[in-house]
């Protein structure tokens, strides 16, 4: 065991000193941000090579108690890396990882326990009714076209950086505030449109306070101007305020302390190179990390951890301890290398060990990477299976070239992807929308529900839909129809000054 602990503390200090970009490469581009079609079910994997096959939720789940039996002895005659591909292009894939109780929610990835949820991503814990969004938390509800929203937050549209608030519109940076429109950094406020940097203010417009009646009026004059809602938007500032926070550099990280290149997080400790951590726990000691939801300790190298400590370059782990390179484990403990397991411990290459012959063989696996100066490293790039370009390492920065990530065996598309239109629908243009939505004779505004039947085609060619349900949020709060394709949306949330 000694000889372990030893070693971690070899990967910590290493993972210390990431440089950013290099963190960015390595650990975002495991989230992906696109579907696909293969095998016939919609999924998160492209058909490449460095798969075996997709496979429903239905066949993966009944197949994970044999995944123990395609478990594989460690080869002292090669790498490590290259005994890893080995079992990692063997295993069928899920087309998305879901965990707990999930309704509706085929059209999701990363996502627990919730309901009524259609393309987004990392989805956590009694949540309902999310739509083009990414990293939802703690039972938050009917939030569309958004960007880091959590804890108990409802009615929140085309937002960023949102925590306890509600009835959120076209805002960024908002914590325990209510019905908010085109505003940035506030906190405890209500009833604010145009406003920046207030703290437990209400009825103001521009950071002018009024009173109730003529905020009132004018409001409602302002609603009226739908076709500014999307710029206005665009014109907020990206730099979010490090809220309660000391020692702390990036942007809007709220009750933080000493972390360094933080980005969207929320009550952790001692890090960095972090984005998008948090939840109602606290964190502390985690390196190189994107979308974990604490509580977590001694966390390096990771992506999309839930409940967790003492994790070393591995992703999406659903609660578990002491966790080495493995990928997609749910309440796992002492896996080294492993993919897929569920309940089990003690485990390398998915074969299960006594404890004593656990520490045996992990000791020598170890000394040998130590030994190939590989110990440290994060997973080969030569087994993620993602498009570089559509993952959110290239969201964060798109300074990466075609040459640079295919160097380094990344895969990158080049070629536009299929989007198949029923024979029977009518395509219309985003600029055609003034034939759907207006405001009639009572001054009450109005969206045409034969929308729902068309194929909307944004500027840059991408199409999309509009669902029941999203339409249904846009009437009921007077939003005008989205312009731009679902992704284009979700791209505005990883601008970070």
């Amino acid at each position: 065991m000694q000889d372990i602990k030893q070693r971690e503390m070899k990967m910590q200090e290493k993972r210390k000193q990431t440089p950013r970009r290099e963190f960015i490469k390595t650990i975002p581009s495991l989230r992906t941000m696109w579907f696909y079609k293969n095998n016939g079910l919609t999924t998160i994997f492209p058909q490449t090579e460095r798969i075996k096959w997709v496979v429903s939720h239905k066949e993966f789940e009944q197949n994970k108690d044999n995944l123990l039996n395609q478990g594989r002895m460690y080869d002292f005659n090669m790498s490590f890396f290259e005994n890893f591909k080995a079992l990692f292009r063997s295993i069928d894939f899920p087309p998305t990882r879901l965990y707990g109780e999930c309704e509706n929610a085929n059209f999701t990835d990363q996502t627990v326990n919730i309901k009524n949820c259609y393309l987004s991503y990392v989805v956590i814990r009694d949540c309902e009714n999310v739509f083009y969004s990414l990293s939802v938390k703690e039972h938050s509800i009917n939030i569309f076209n958004s960007f880091m929203v959590w804890d108990t937050c409802e009615n929140v549209y085309f937002s960023k950086g949102i925590i306890k608030s509600f009835n959120i519109f076209h805002s960024k940076h908002i914590v325990n505030s209510s019905n908010i429109w085109f505003s940035t950094n506030l906190i405890g406020c209500s009833e604010c449109i145009l406003c920046d940097n207030l703290n437990s203010q209400s009825y103001c417009i521009e950071n002018k306070q009024y009173t109730q009646e003529e905020y009132v009026q004018k409001k409602q004059e302002l609603l009226q101007q739908k076709d500014k809602f999307f710029s206005r938007y665009l014109q907020l500032s990206d730099q979010g305020n490090n809220i309660w926070s000391t020692n702390s550099s990036g942007n809007c990280n709220i009750e933080c302390t000493d972390i360094e290149n933080g980005y969207y997080n929320a009550q952790v400790k001692e890090w960095r190179n972090l984005i998008l951590i948090g939840g109602k726990e606290s964190g502390e000691r985690v390196y190189d990390s994107f979308l974990n939801t604490p509580s977590e300790t001694d966390v390096y190298g990771v992506f999309s951890a839930w409940f967790c400590s003492n994790i070393y370059n591995a992703y999406h782990i659903s609660g578990g301890a002491n966790i080495y390179y493995s990928s997609f484990l749910e309440n796992c403990s002492h896996c080294l290398w492993c993919i897929g397991l569920k309940n089990k411990e003690f485990c390398i290459f998915n074969r299960q060990y006594s404890k004593d012959d656990w520490f045996t063989l992990a000791n020598q696996i170890f000394q040998k990477m130590d030994a190939e100066w590989i110990l440290w490293l994060p997973f080969p790039w030569d087994v993620n299976p993602f498009y570089f370009n559509d993952t959110a390492a290239y969201l964060i920065d798109d300074s990466f070239t075609k040459e640079e990530v295919t160097k380094e065996w990344y895969l990158r598309r080049d070629e536009e992807i299929r989007v198949d239109v029923p024979a029977w629908a009518e395509v219309i243009g985003a600029k055609d929308f003034a034939n759907y939505q207006w405001y009639d004779a009572k001054g009450e505004w109005n969206i045409n529900p034969e929308i729902l039947k068309k194929v909307i085609r944004d500027e840059k060619g991408n199409i999309y839909r509009i669902m029941p349900m999203e339409l249904s949020f846009l009437q009921k709060y007077g939003l005008p129809l989205p312009e731009i394709h679902r992704l284009e949306r979700i791209k505005l949330g990883f601008k970070f000054k």
